[in-house]
């Protein structure tokens, strides 16, 4: 990125724009529809915004298929082990008892969807580090880049 004169000012918006994607913890849908509200405010005003708040959209977005298809693997791969214990019958009639479940009775698909779980859990704290390392690298004047971040807004 080429080096531009960044006001203190465009940091700490740029910074606050990062973290307003934290919001999610508070409103539901906050981590898209505040930081594209704060991005829309000054995209035309402030190219470091402008790039900031649409690192920050990019990267949420890309979270949220992340999520999205880690759960489509997951849920059916974990249902299918845990069915797969149980007789037709037993699923009729609601007599579902695991009596004898322990981890050998694990399938490959079993031990997938809960590796996908655990990718999951991985990928939801690493997204929180690192939307506060963002900001603190939009307040340095950086031009901060998320990792695994498909560029939807370009």
């Amino acid at each position: 990125m080429e080096t531009l004169t960044v006001t203190k000012q465009e940091k700490n918006f740029a910074s606050f724009i990062h973290l307003s994607a934290l919001s999610k913890y508070f409103i539901p849908l906050g981590n898209y529809i505040l930081p594209i509200v704060l991005w829309t405010v000054k995209k035309n005003e402030s190219a470091y915004a402008d790039y900031n708040g649409k690192q920050i959209i990019n990267f949420q977005l890309s979270m949220l298929l992340y999520n999205i298809m880690l759960l489509l693997i997951s849920i059916p791969t974990i249902l299918a082990t845990v069915f797969s214990n149980f007789s037709w019958n037993e699923i009729e009639s609601g007599n579902l008892v695991l009596n004898e479940a322990n981890i050998a009775s694990l399938t490959g698909v079993g031990i997938f969807g809960i590796f996908c779980i655990v990718i999951l859990g991985a990928l939801t704290i690493a997204e929180f580090f690192l939307i506060i390392y963002g900001a603190i690298k939009a307040n340095e004047g950086k031009y901060f880049k998320y990792p695994l971040t498909i560029n939807f807004i370009k």
